[in-house]
Parts: C-alpha cells; sequence; structure tokens
C-alpha cells in the first residue's frame, strides 16, 4: 500500500512537471534590413504625335428627295428598295395620258400660229410695193406690218407651251437626280401624286464618301491654337488626317480628312461645328451612326510620357509619383497630366528629363526611405520573388516555429508521442485514444494517465 502511494506521488509529480513547463517562443521576423530595390523608369523625352478623340455622327455627302413634278396616278415602280441606282435612271411612271393630249394641242396651235404668220407675211409684202405707187395709205400698211408680228409673236407662245407641255409628259417619267443608294418607296402603285403639294416618292443618298459632323468646345480649340502658336505643338502642311472608331470599338480601315471648322460658336452648348469627309467603298458607313473621330492635332517634339501604374491619386484627387532623389532617397512629386496615350499618361509639368520615377515596388517604399534603384525590366523577376516570399512569409507567421531540438508537434487524431506526460511511468498501462483527443502533454492527457493507477491505489 505504501509503495503504491510513494508510486502515485512520483507520477503526479512528473506530470506536474511537464504541464508546467513553458512553450519554445516563436522567432520573430524581423524587417528588411537596408534600403528597399526598387524598378524605375529614366524620364525621357520623345515627339509623340497628339490626337483628340471626339463624338460625331454620320451623314450622307448627298441626299436627293425624289417628289412629283406632275400630278397623277402611279403606273409603276422601276426600282428595288435598298438597290444602288444611277443618275437619271428611271424610278416611277405616273399615268402620260393626259400630257401626251397636251402636249398635241400645243402642236395643233404651233401649226395655226405658222399658218397665220404666213398670211399676214404676204399681206405685209404686197402692201410694201403698193405703197409705192400711192396705191394704198401709210396707215394700211403700218396695219399689215402690225399683224404680222403679232402672227409671229402667236408662233412663238405656241411654241413655248409645247415646249411646257412635252416638259411634262416628261415629268411623267420620274427619275434619279444623282447616283447612289435608294431607300424605301413613299407610294405605291395606284397612289396619287400632286405637283402643287410635290409629293414625296424616296430619296437617295450618294453614300461613296460620307460626311462626319463633330462637336468640339471652344475652350479646346483655343487652347489648341495657343500651343500651335507657342511652337508647343506643330502641325503639318495640308489637311489634319481623321481615324474613325465604329459603335463596335472597330477602328475603321479607310483614313479621313478635316473640311473645314465653323465660323461661330454655338451659344447653347459652347462648341464649335467640325465636318470631316471619310471614303466609304464598301458600304459600312450608314448615315447617322455614331462614331468617335481621332484627329491628329500635331506633334509634341519633347512630350513626357509615364505609365500609368507610376502615378496614383492624392487625398485630393491630384496626380503624384515617387521619385528617387540624388541621394536615392524617395520623393513624393506633384504632377500636371494633359491625357492618356495608350497606357501612359502625358505629363506637362511635375517631372523632367533624367528623373528616375519607381515602377515597381511602390507598395514597400514610403517617402523619405533609401531605396536601391534597378531598371524596371530587370526588377520584374525580384517583384516575383518579392511576391513569392512575402506570402511564403505569411504562410510561416501564422504558427511558432517549434524550438530547435524539440519534437514536431502530432497531428490531431494520432497516438500521443513517446516521452509524453503519459509515458513517464514506463509499467502504468496506457488507455486506447478514443479518436481526436487533446495535445500530449496537456494537463487532460496526465488525468488520463493518472487515472488507472489511482485504481491499482484502491486495490
Amino acid at each position: 500500500m505504501k509503495l503504491s502511494l510513494a508510486t502515485l506521488t512520483l507520477t503526479l509529480t512528473a506530470a506536474l512537471a511537464a504541464c508546467g513547463k513553458d512553450k519554445p517562443a516563436a522567432p520573430q521576423q524581423q524587417g528588411p534590413q537596408g534600403p528597399v530595390s526598387v524598378g524605375v523608369v529614366t524620364v525621357t523625352a520623345q515627339p509623340v504625335t497628339l490626337t483628340r478623340e471626339l463624338p460625331g455622327r454620320t451623314s450622307a455627302l448627298r441626299v436627293a428627295e425624289v417628289r412629283a413634278r406632275v400630278s397623277g396616278i402611279v403606273q409603276k415602280r422601276l426600282f428595288t428598295e435598298g438597290a444602288d441606282v444611277k443618275a437619271g435612271q428611271a424610278l416611277f411612271v405616273i399615268d402620260p395620258a393626259p400630257y401626251q393630249a397636251a402636249l398635241e394641242s400645243t402642236q395643233a396651235q404651233v401649226a395655226r400660229a405658222e399658218a397665220a404668220v404666213g398670211s399676214a407675211q404676204s399681206l405685209a409684202e404686197r402692201y410694201g410695193k403698193l405703197i409705192q405707187s400711192n396705191a394704198i395709205s401709210r396707215q394700211e400698211l403700218e396695219d399689215a406690218e402690225a399683224r404680222l408680228k403679232i402672227a409671229q409673236a402667236d408662233v412663238a407662245a405656241a411654241r413655248a407651251a409645247q415646249k411646257t407641255a412635252r416638259i411634262n409628259l416628261d415629268y411623267t417619267t420620274v427619275t434619279s437626280p444623282i447616283a447612289g443608294r435608294i431607300g424605301r418607296a413613299e407610294v405605291t402603285e395606284g397612289a396619287y401624286v400632286q405637283q402643287g403639294a410635290a409629293t414625296l416618292m424616296a430619296t437617295v443618298q450618294q453614300l461613296d464618301r460620307v460626311y462626319v459632323d463633330l462637336t468640339v468646345s471652344s475652350a479646346d480649340h483655343a487652347r489648341m491654337r495657343r500651343a500651335v502658336e507657342t511652337g508647343a505643338l506643330q502641325t503639318t502642311a495640308g489637311q489634319a488626317k481623321v481615324t474613325l472608331v465604329l459603335e463596335d470599338g472597330r477602328v475603321y480601315a479607310e483614313p479621313g480628312t478635316l473640311q473645314f471648322a465653323d465660323v461661330s460658336v454655338d451659344p447653347t452648348t459652347g462648341s464649335i461645328a467640325l465636318r470631316a469627309i471619310v471614303p466609304n467603298p464598301r458600304g459600312e458607313l450608314l448615315p447617322g451612326m455614331f462614331v468617335r473621330a481621332r484627329i491628329e492635332e500635331g506633334t509634341n517634339p519633347s512630350a513626357i510620357l509615364i505609365a500609368q501604374k507610376a502615378v496614383s491619386r492624392d487625398q485630393s484627387g491630384r496626380p503624384t509619383a515617387l521619385v528617387v532623389g540624388k541621394d536615392r532617397k524617395v520623393e513624393l512629386r506633384q504632377l500636371v497630366t494633359d491625357r492618356s496615350i495608350g497606357d501612359s499618361w502625358l505629363v506637362t509639368s511635375g517631372l523632367t528629363v533624367g528623373d528616375q520615377v519607381i515602377v515597381d515596388g511602390l507598395q514597400r517604399v514610403r517617402p523619405g526611405a533609401p531605396v536601391t534603384p534597378t531598371p524596371a525590366a530587370a526588377s520584374a523577376g525580384s517583384k516575383q520573388a518579392d511576391a513569392a516570399g512575402s506570402a511564403l512569409g505569411s504562410t510561416a507567421g501564422s504558427a511558432p516555429a517549434p524550438a530547435a531540438g524539440s519534437a514536431p508537434a502530432p497531428a490531431a487524431g494520432s497516438a500521443p508521442a513517446p516521452g509524453s506526460a503519459a509515458g513517464a511511468n514506463p509499467a502504468a498501462p496506457t488507455p486506447p485514444a478514443p479518436g481526436p483527443g487533446p495535445a500530449p502533454g496537456s494537463g487532460s492527457a496526465a488525468s488520463a494517465a493518472a487515472a488507472p493507477i489511482n485504481k491499482q491505489a484502491v486495490r
């Protein structure tokens, strides 16, 4: 009995000693020592062709409304809607019967007037001979000459009426005034068209070239003119080139030219109207399409372009960039940007040629921090290594590392490792583990190990 109590005392003492041991502290990660390596781009000046993108709509080069010029019933339609037609091609036929009859009536009037002229002319010639022998009076001769002139005038009026009747007869065949693409027919066979109302019958539009109507603000127009006058922009001789971007984002293959700028400003919008002309050989551009036109403003001979990823915004929304100073310390620069060109910003103020702008490693530096600049292309690999290292560091820091020489912690549900509190007394029986349990070395493990010994002590 005394031996059992002594054994129990020793076992409990060993278990409590094992529980009281402090766990090994995790080693603290130390931050990087010395300057941080960053990728930089050296600022250079280069000539850049500046373009401006303006919204606009297309319109046909010429538009002809085909209208009725005589009244009557439409007998035939001689074209296919939506097809291309030629200038002078017949489109409609209006009932020509009444106009044919009018023409024949005027022809008869011309013949009657010409006959009257012959009679009057013979009488005037006869009286001219008789007046020499004083057989007739001077008054009779003058009357005969007047009747001849009246007859000649009647002939001229009859011929004019005949010409009018022929024109009206020709108008019964309605033709296209221009070459182009015809739209839908506004009238059908059997419809009555009127000359007085000028009934619209169809519309023909010339589409081999199209106009693009654009608008630009008067402020932008004035700023561009000042840039040209001061030499900041260099324009080329001739008309400006225009490139269209279609509604689906495609760039139109055929370039156009800028035709003119309006001489007045719209008082309601404060904008100036521009017009460009663009070839349309395949008929892709239709009137009324919304497009965006890129117009070449000129060339900036000493433009500074910086990658957009190197530019950030402060709390006020102003663009800023981090630059490596002369002492290899980070400096914060306030920038003035004009526009974006591709994936770069056009910087007009804040940077000079030769500045080293940080483009890689921006998250690891702050203004005033010492850095080691490397070319951005060479720092791409180090950027990936840094990302991998940061991911590895975060994973390693999630759990403390075991102390040197200590046994690795067992996984959940595994058997207790040898040398634990339960194995302190080899003579004591070890109960089977019923699934995942507490880690070895805990107080509950010691209690479980001591339970069978208590039973022996009681016995």
